[in-house]
């Protein structure tokens, strides 16, 4: 299954702000240490991952093509069309008509499009239409058992 993107919506500025609490101690991975208990300040997520909130939308994830960088099935996904298209960015982007998210990447004077996910083959974009849609900024995922709305 490759890995193709659902649009949900353009990032507006939020009209009612519930900031969370940020704490200023990171949580460890490997073994447990004993936590500061003390809050720093609130992080508004939106604020957090929506730079430019005219150039922002959301799209839904769909396949399993880009699991080695952390993008699953069903994920959402935050694209600023500001930014470039550089080599090494992860993009959303229309090749003959059909949504896509892939890493692209230059190979002497061609481009393709590069799956992470070994069992996809990269996408060659010379002679086919495309167009950039976006940079991946931000991926949010559910982990089994907990919802994403």
């Amino acid at each position: 299954m490759t890995l193709s993107v659902t649009l949900l919506g353009q990032a507006g500025a939020l009209t009612v702000s519930e900031p969370l609490p940020l704490y200023t101690c990171a949580v460890r991975a490997g073994f447990p240490s004993p936590a500061d208990d003390h809050l720093d300040t609130d992080l508004d997520l939106h604020r957090y991952v929506v730079k430019r909130p005219a150039a922002t939308y959301f799209v839904r994830s769909e396949g399993d093509s880009m699991i080695g960088d952390g993008i699953h099935h069903g994920d959402l996904l935050v694209v600023d069309r500001s930014l470039e298209a550089l080599p090494g960015r992860i993009i959303v982007i229309c090749v003959d008509g059909e949504l896509t998210v892939k890493r692209l990447e230059r190979v002497g004077q061609r481009t393709y499009l590069r799956a992470s996910n070994p069992a996809y083959p990269p996408i060659p974009l010379d002679g086919r239409e495309s167009h950039v849609w976006g940079v991946v900024t931000h991926v949010l995922h559910s982990f089994p058992g907990a919802t994403l709305q």
